[in-house]
Protein backbone atom coordinates (compact mmCIF):
# COMPACT_ATOMS: atom_id res chain seq x y z
CA UNK A 1 0.00 0.00 0.00
CA UNK A 2 1.24 3.48 -0.87
CA UNK A 3 2.36 5.43 2.25
CA UNK A 4 -0.16 8.15 1.41
CA UNK A 5 -2.99 5.59 1.62
CA UNK A 6 -2.00 4.08 4.95
CA UNK A 7 -4.21 4.58 8.01
CA UNK A 8 -3.01 7.45 10.17
CA UNK A 9 -1.35 7.61 13.57
CA UNK A 10 -1.69 10.80 15.62
CA UNK A 11 0.59 11.15 18.65
CA UNK A 12 0.24 13.72 21.41
CA UNK A 13 2.02 14.72 24.60
CA UNK A 14 -0.33 16.16 27.22
CA UNK A 15 0.34 18.63 30.04
CA UNK A 16 3.32 20.31 28.42
CA UNK A 17 4.37 22.78 31.12
CA UNK A 18 7.49 24.01 32.91
CA UNK A 19 6.36 21.75 35.78
CA UNK A 20 6.94 18.64 33.67
CA UNK A 21 9.83 19.74 31.48
CA UNK A 22 12.04 16.74 32.31
CA UNK A 23 9.19 14.28 31.78
CA UNK A 24 8.28 15.92 28.46
CA UNK A 25 11.88 15.52 27.33
CA UNK A 26 11.73 11.81 28.18
CA UNK A 27 8.47 11.41 26.30
CA UNK A 28 9.89 13.16 23.24
CA UNK A 29 12.88 10.83 23.35
CA UNK A 30 10.57 7.81 23.66
CA UNK A 31 8.28 8.80 20.78
CA UNK A 32 10.77 10.32 18.33
CA UNK A 33 11.92 7.01 16.77
CA UNK A 34 8.31 6.25 15.79
CA UNK A 35 6.83 9.60 14.81
CA UNK A 36 9.78 11.96 14.36
CA UNK A 37 8.48 15.53 14.46
CA UNK A 38 4.90 14.49 13.69
CA UNK A 39 3.66 15.14 17.18
CA UNK A 40 1.11 17.36 18.90
CA UNK A 41 2.01 19.10 22.14
CA UNK A 42 -0.91 19.95 24.43
CA UNK A 43 0.30 22.98 26.37
CA UNK A 44 -0.98 24.26 29.73
CA UNK A 45 -0.24 28.01 30.14
CA UNK A 46 -0.19 27.93 33.95
CA UNK A 47 -0.49 24.43 35.38
CA UNK A 48 -2.55 24.52 38.60
CA UNK A 49 -1.84 28.25 38.88
CA UNK A 50 1.79 27.96 39.95
CA UNK A 51 3.74 26.90 36.85
CA UNK A 52 3.31 29.79 34.37
CA UNK A 53 4.83 29.89 30.91
CA UNK A 54 6.62 33.22 30.82
CA UNK A 55 7.30 34.74 27.38
CA UNK A 56 10.99 34.73 26.45
CA UNK A 57 11.82 32.39 29.33
CA UNK A 58 13.97 29.31 28.58
CA UNK A 59 10.87 27.08 28.51
CA UNK A 60 9.01 29.47 26.22
CA UNK A 61 12.01 29.50 23.88
CA UNK A 62 12.00 25.69 23.83
CA UNK A 63 8.30 25.69 23.03
CA UNK A 64 8.95 27.95 20.06
CA UNK A 65 11.75 25.67 18.83
CA UNK A 66 9.46 22.63 19.08
CA UNK A 67 6.88 24.48 16.97
CA UNK A 68 9.55 25.61 14.49
CA UNK A 69 10.67 21.99 14.16
CA UNK A 70 7.19 20.83 13.22
CA UNK A 71 5.29 20.07 16.42
CA UNK A 72 1.64 21.09 16.45
CA UNK A 73 0.78 23.28 19.43
CA UNK A 74 -2.63 22.89 21.09
CA UNK A 75 -3.96 24.89 24.00
CA UNK A 76 -4.73 22.41 26.79
CA UNK A 77 -6.97 24.36 29.14
CA UNK A 78 -5.39 27.20 31.06
CA UNK A 79 -4.85 25.95 34.60
CA UNK A 80 -5.77 22.27 34.10
CA UNK A 81 -7.53 22.44 37.46
CA UNK A 82 -11.27 22.15 38.03
CA UNK A 83 -12.60 24.71 40.51
CA UNK A 84 -16.23 24.67 39.32
CA UNK A 85 -19.26 23.58 41.32
CA UNK A 86 -21.12 20.96 39.30
CA UNK A 87 -24.90 20.98 39.62
CA UNK A 88 -25.70 18.05 37.33
CA UNK A 89 -25.21 14.56 38.74
CA UNK A 90 -23.56 13.38 35.54
CA UNK A 91 -21.04 16.20 35.64
CA UNK A 92 -20.30 15.52 39.31
CA UNK A 93 -19.63 11.87 38.44
CA UNK A 94 -17.32 12.76 35.56
CA UNK A 95 -15.49 15.38 37.63
CA UNK A 96 -14.95 12.98 40.52
CA UNK A 97 -14.27 9.65 38.85
CA UNK A 98 -12.88 10.42 35.41
CA UNK A 99 -10.12 12.75 36.58
CA UNK A 100 -8.41 13.87 39.78
CA UNK A 101 -9.88 17.38 39.95
CA UNK A 102 -8.50 18.36 36.55
CA UNK A 103 -11.58 18.70 34.33
CA UNK A 104 -11.13 22.47 34.11
CA UNK A 105 -13.55 23.12 31.24
CA UNK A 106 -16.35 20.82 32.35
CA UNK A 107 -18.19 23.36 34.50
CA UNK A 108 -17.23 26.70 32.96
CA UNK A 109 -19.81 29.07 31.51
CA UNK A 110 -19.57 30.10 27.87
CA UNK A 111 -18.06 33.47 28.81
CA UNK A 112 -15.58 32.05 31.31
CA UNK A 113 -14.46 29.33 28.91
CA UNK A 114 -14.03 31.85 26.09
CA UNK A 115 -12.02 34.17 28.35
CA UNK A 116 -9.57 31.40 29.23
CA UNK A 117 -9.30 30.26 25.61
CA UNK A 118 -8.62 33.81 24.41
CA UNK A 119 -6.09 34.44 27.15
CA UNK A 120 -4.29 31.13 26.59
CA UNK A 121 -4.28 31.49 22.82
CA UNK A 122 -2.85 35.01 23.05
CA UNK A 123 -0.04 33.84 25.31
CA UNK A 124 0.92 30.77 23.29
CA UNK A 125 0.70 32.47 19.92
CA UNK A 126 2.99 35.19 21.21
CA UNK A 127 5.43 32.51 22.37
CA UNK A 128 5.44 30.36 19.22
CA UNK A 129 4.97 33.15 16.68
CA UNK A 130 2.17 31.42 14.76
CA UNK A 131 -1.50 30.48 15.14
CA UNK A 132 -2.50 27.69 17.48
CA UNK A 133 -3.34 24.36 15.89
CA UNK A 134 -6.26 23.61 18.22
CA UNK A 135 -7.62 23.09 21.70
CA UNK A 136 -8.06 20.01 23.91
CA UNK A 137 -9.80 20.28 27.26
CA UNK A 138 -8.03 18.76 30.27
CA UNK A 139 -9.15 15.16 30.79
CA UNK A 140 -11.07 15.53 27.48
CA UNK A 141 -14.03 16.89 29.50
CA UNK A 142 -16.18 19.62 27.95
CA UNK A 143 -19.30 21.28 29.29
CA UNK A 144 -21.86 23.02 27.13
CA UNK A 145 -20.23 26.39 27.81
CA UNK A 146 -16.84 25.12 26.62
CA UNK A 147 -18.27 23.72 23.40
CA UNK A 148 -20.02 27.02 22.66
CA UNK A 149 -16.83 28.95 23.44
CA UNK A 150 -14.80 26.84 21.00
CA UNK A 151 -17.20 27.83 18.21
CA UNK A 152 -17.18 31.47 19.29
CA UNK A 153 -13.38 31.56 19.27
CA UNK A 154 -13.09 29.77 15.89
CA UNK A 155 -10.74 27.14 17.24
CA UNK A 156 -9.80 25.07 14.14
CA UNK A 157 -9.48 21.65 15.81
CA UNK A 158 -10.59 20.00 19.04
CA UNK A 159 -10.74 16.47 20.36
CA UNK A 160 -12.37 14.53 23.13
CA UNK A 161 -11.84 10.91 24.10
CA UNK A 162 -13.85 9.58 21.16
CA UNK A 163 -13.59 12.06 18.30
CA UNK A 164 -11.75 14.90 16.58
CA UNK A 165 -13.83 17.73 15.11
CA UNK A 166 -13.64 21.28 13.79
CA UNK A 167 -15.69 23.56 16.09
CA UNK A 168 -16.42 26.32 13.52
CA UNK A 169 -18.15 23.89 11.13
CA UNK A 170 -18.97 21.01 13.43
CA UNK A 171 -17.32 18.65 10.92
CA UNK A 172 -16.30 15.28 12.35
CA UNK A 173 -12.70 14.55 11.33
CA UNK A 174 -12.00 11.26 13.12
CA UNK A 175 -13.78 8.84 15.43
CA UNK A 176 -12.53 6.20 17.86
CA UNK A 177 -11.09 6.12 21.38
CA UNK A 178 -7.71 7.57 22.30
CA UNK A 179 -5.14 5.11 23.61
CA UNK A 180 -3.87 6.56 26.85
CA UNK A 181 -2.46 5.35 30.15
CA UNK A 182 -3.26 6.06 33.78
CA UNK A 183 -1.23 5.50 36.93
CA UNK A 184 -3.23 7.22 39.66
CA UNK A 185 -4.23 3.84 41.16
CA UNK A 186 -3.05 0.30 40.54
CA UNK A 187 -6.47 -0.58 39.09
CA UNK A 188 -6.27 2.29 36.60
CA UNK A 189 -2.71 1.33 35.67
CA UNK A 190 -3.66 -2.29 34.99
CA UNK A 191 -6.84 -1.41 33.12
CA UNK A 192 -5.01 1.09 30.90
CA UNK A 193 -2.39 -1.54 30.07
CA UNK A 194 -5.15 -3.95 29.06
CA UNK A 195 -6.95 -1.31 26.99
CA UNK A 196 -3.75 -0.36 25.14
CA UNK A 197 -3.00 -4.01 24.36
CA UNK A 198 -6.40 -4.29 22.68
CA UNK A 199 -6.80 -0.89 21.04
CA UNK A 200 -3.41 -0.82 19.35
CA UNK A 201 -4.78 -3.51 17.01
CA UNK A 202 -8.07 -1.72 16.38
CA UNK A 203 -8.99 -1.35 12.67
CA UNK A 204 -9.39 2.42 12.82
CA UNK A 205 -8.66 4.77 9.96
CA UNK A 206 -7.13 7.18 12.48
CA UNK A 207 -5.49 5.88 15.66
CA UNK A 208 -4.76 8.45 18.36
CA UNK A 209 -2.24 7.85 21.13
CA UNK A 210 -1.86 10.32 24.01
CA UNK A 211 0.85 10.18 26.65
CA UNK A 212 1.20 12.10 29.92
CA UNK A 213 4.25 13.14 31.96
CA UNK A 214 3.59 10.70 34.86
CA UNK A 215 3.72 7.79 32.40
CA UNK A 216 7.52 7.88 32.32
CA UNK A 217 7.69 7.18 36.07
CA UNK A 218 6.37 3.64 35.59
CA UNK A 219 8.47 1.08 33.72
CA UNK A 220 5.43 -1.01 32.78
CA UNK A 221 3.76 1.98 31.16
CA UNK A 222 6.94 2.93 29.28
CA UNK A 223 7.16 -0.61 27.89
CA UNK A 224 3.50 -0.55 26.90
CA UNK A 225 3.89 2.83 25.20
CA UNK A 226 6.87 1.57 23.21
CA UNK A 227 5.06 -1.60 22.16
CA UNK A 228 1.95 0.34 21.20
CA UNK A 229 3.92 2.70 18.95
CA UNK A 230 5.91 -0.17 17.41
CA UNK A 231 2.69 -2.00 16.61
CA UNK A 232 0.93 1.11 15.32
CA UNK A 233 3.71 2.24 13.00
CA UNK A 234 3.97 -1.11 11.21
CA UNK A 235 0.86 -0.36 9.18
CA UNK A 236 0.21 3.31 9.87
CA UNK A 237 1.67 6.62 8.80
CA UNK A 238 2.57 9.12 11.51
CA UNK A 239 0.65 12.28 10.68
CA UNK A 240 -0.40 15.69 11.94
CA UNK A 241 -3.86 16.54 13.22
CA UNK A 242 -4.15 19.11 10.45
CA UNK A 243 -3.83 16.27 7.92
CA UNK A 244 -7.36 15.25 8.87
CA UNK A 245 -8.69 18.18 6.87
CA UNK A 246 -7.22 16.56 3.73
CA UNK A 247 -9.10 13.30 4.18
CA UNK A 248 -12.23 12.76 2.17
Amino acid sequence: MSPTRLPLLLASIHDVSPRFENEVDRLLELLQPYVGTQIAMFVVPNHWGDAPIVPRSPFANRLRRWADNGAEIFLHGFYHRDTSHHEAAGDRFRAQFMTAGEGEFLGLSRDDAAARIIRGRSLLEDVIGRPLDGFVAPAWLYGTGALEALRDCSIPLAEDHFRVWSPPSGRQLARGPVITWASRTNFRLLSSLAAAATLRHAPLGVLRIGVHPPDVRHARLVRSIGKTFRTATRKRRAARYSDLFLRA
